[in-house]
């Protein structure tokens, strides 16, 4: 973990609530922030910048070790939900000016706070899958900067670990107004259903049309699959994972 005593936790804590400017290192890969475990706090972060250059600079660091990565400016007016969603991407850290005479990180619990279940209004769940989501994300980096080699034994277990959550997981499936389930086709015609981890997901992929939503558990999602659904794509506008999902056989009479 790269901290400078130069810089304190309350100076940066109010840099991030009003930066002027804020860089945060993407990951093509995913179309979400790049996410990165620290090697000795063990800390699931991403990396953030007051200067351009200094992003760059990482961007290219990565890039160097084959991570699809780019730079992204967030806006002023993006700024709460952005560090907000990082829940739900089970993010818990942020790494400030990594590789900087200015770096420091700072656990998101510190920055904000979000409503504990209790607090929720009643009746009122959220649903959310932040452990399957940062695995996912891991296991997506992972699979492009692989770019169709041999799985390395890290991929697999990524996968072994991102089907564990994934079983164990309720997610967002989406209803059209005419009862029928929106399918995704691929370039090769087959066809997959969209599961959601999260409202934030969800609504990146309704934008202005009307869907109802029902939340399911995975052990249900088979019994709902379209008949030429080959399974689910997991957050279609995100990590974008694709689970070959098989339908129940019919019991004949």
């Amino acid at each position: 973990m790269e901290e400078k005593t130069t810089v304190t936790k309350q100076e940066t804590l109010q840099a991030l609530r009003n930066p002027g400017e804020i860089y945060v290192v993407m990951s093509v890969a995913t179309r979400m922030p790049f996410v990165d475990c620290d090697d000795e706090t063990f800390d699931d972060q991403v990396f953030l910048y007051y200067r351009l250059d200094d992003a760059k600079e990482k961007a290219k660091a990565l890039a160097e070790q084959r991570y699809q990565v780019a730079v992204a400016k967030v806006e002023e007016k993006q700024l709460l939900g952005f560090y907000t969603n990082l829940y739900t991407m089970g993010v818990n850290c942020l790494a400030v000016n990594s590789g900087t005479d200015m770096a420091i990180s700072v656990q998101l619990n510190e920055l904000v706070r979000r409503k504990t279940p209790e607090e929720l209004p009643k009746g009122q769940k959220l649903i959310e899958n932040p452990a399957l989501h940062l695995t996912a994300m891991y296991f997506m980096q992972e699979l492009r900067r692989q770019n169709g080699a041999e799985p390395t034994r890290e991929l697999k277990e990524l996968q072994e670990e991102l089907l564990a959550h994934y079983t164990e997981g309720t997610f967002i499936l989406a209803i059209q107004e005419d009862g029928q389930v929106p399918v995704l086709k691929q370039k090769d015609g087959s066809v997959y259903q969209p599961v959601f981890t999260d409202a934030v997901e969800f609504r990146k992929f309704a934008r202005d049309k009307k869907f109802r939503t029902a939340a399911v558990p995975a052990g249900k999602i088979p019994e709902l699959l379209v008949p030429e659904a080959k399974g689910v794509a997991i957050n279609p506008f995100g990590v974008n994972v694709q689970l070959k999902i098989a339908r129940p056989k019919k019991i004949e009479q």
